[in-house]
C-alpha cells in the first residue's frame, strides 16, 4: 500500500509523467525496429551503434556542446548506413564490421572522456552513459517534444512502408529483381535505427540498448509466427515492460534502464513457457 501511495505521489509531478510517456514511446519504436533487425539477422547492430553513439557523446562532451544530440545523431546515422552496407561486402562481413565499430567506438569514447572531461566524477559519467541514468526523469519540455516527434516519425515510416519493409526483410533479392530499389529502403532503415538508438540512450544507456531492441521481438516470436502478429505483440510487450520498469524503478529506487531490461528478461521467459506449452515453434 505504501508503494502505491508513493507512486501516486510521484505522478503528481509533470516530469514523472513525461518520463513515462517518453519511455513508452521509445519502447514502442525499439520493438518495431527489433522485429526487423532480428529477422534480418542484424540483432547486434544496435549494440554496435550504441557504442558509436557513446563515442560521439564523449566527443560532444569534450567539445562542450550545449546540445549533444546534433552531433550524436548524424554520426550514428552515417555509421548505421556503413554497417548495413558492409553486410553486403564480401571482404568485411557484417558481424566483423559490427565488432570492429563496437569495440573501437567504446575504446575511443572512453579515451576522449578520460583526456578531455572536465567532470570531477569521470567514472560516474561513464557508468551513467553506458548503463543509463536518471536523465529520463530530467527531460526538458523541448526534449520531450523532440522524443515525441521522432517517435511519431519512426512509427509513420513503419506504417507507410510496411509492405516494403516486409519485402526487404524476407526477400530482398526478389524485391530488387522487380525493379524496386532495395538499397533505398535499407538506407531508410539505417536512418530509423540510428534515431531509435539515440533516443534509447536516455532510457537504458549504451550497453543495454540491444536488450530493449531484441527481447520484446524474441518474446513475441516464441508465441506468434506471422510478421504482423509478431510486430504487434512485440510492441505491446515492450511498452508494458517499459512502463512497469519505470514505475518499479521509481518505487524501489533502482536504475531505470536495468529495471526495464530485467522485466524484459522475465517477459521473455514467460513467453517461452507459453510457447512451449502451446507447442509453438520459435519464428527464429
Amino acid at each position: 500500500m505504501d508503494t502505491i501511495n508513493k507512486l501516486v505521489m510521484y505522478f503528481e509531478y509533470p516530469f514523472v509523467r513525461s518520463a513515462l510517456l517518453v519511455g513508452m514511446l521509445i519502447a514502442l519504436c525499439s520493438a518495431l525496429l527489433g522485429v526487423t533487425l532480428v529477422l534480418k539477422r542484424f540483432s547486434f547492430i544496435g549494440d554496435g551503434l550504441s557504442h558509436v553513439a557513446f563515442g560521439a557523446t564523449a566527443v560532444a562532451a569534450a567539445l562542450q556542446m550545449a546540445n549533444q544530440f546534433w552531433l550524436v545523431l548524424p554520426v550514428t546515422i552515417v555509421s548505421a548506413v556503413l554497417l548495413l552496407a558492409s553486410g553486403q561486402n564480401s571482404k568485411t562481413k557484417g558481424d566483423a564490421a559490427v565488432a570492429m565499430v563496437s569495440v573501437g567506438s567504446l575504446a575511443l569514447g572512453y579515451l576522449v572522456m578520460s583526456l578531455y572531461s572536465k567532470s570531477a566524477n569521470l567514472s560516474g559519467d561513464v557508468c551513467s552513459t553506458l548503463f543509463g541514468s536518471t536523465s529520463i526523469l530530467t527531460l526538458t519540455g523541448t526534449g520531450v517534444l523532440l522524443c515525441i516527434a521522432l517517435s511519431i516519425l519512426v512509427v509513420a515510416v513503419f506504417l507507410l512502408f510496411y509492405h516494403k519493409i516486409f519485402a526487404v526483410v524476407f526477400d530482398e533479392e526478389f524485391m530488387s529483381a522487380t525493379g524496386v530499389d532495395a538499397k533505398a529502403y535499407n538506407f531508410m532503415l539505417a536512418v530509423v535505427i540510428a534515431v531509435v538508438i539515440v533516443l534509447a540512450m536516455n532510457l537504458v544507456g549504451a550497453l543495454l540498448i540491444s536488450a530493449l531492441v531484441i527481447f520484446p521481438a524474441l518474446s513475441a516470436m516464441r508465441v506468434f509466427k506471422s510478421f504482423f502478429a509478431v510486430s504487434v505483440c512485440a510492441v505491446v510487450v515492450s511498452v508494458c515492460c517499459a512502463a512497469l520498469g519505470i514505475l518499479a524503478s521509481i518505487a524501489i529506487g533502482a536504475p531505470v534502464g536495468s529495471t526495464i531490461v530485467a522485466i524484459d528478461i522475465i517477459g521473455f521467459f514467460l513467453f517461452s513457457i507459453v510457447g512451449a506449452i502451446s507447442g509453438k515453434n520459435p519464428a527464429v
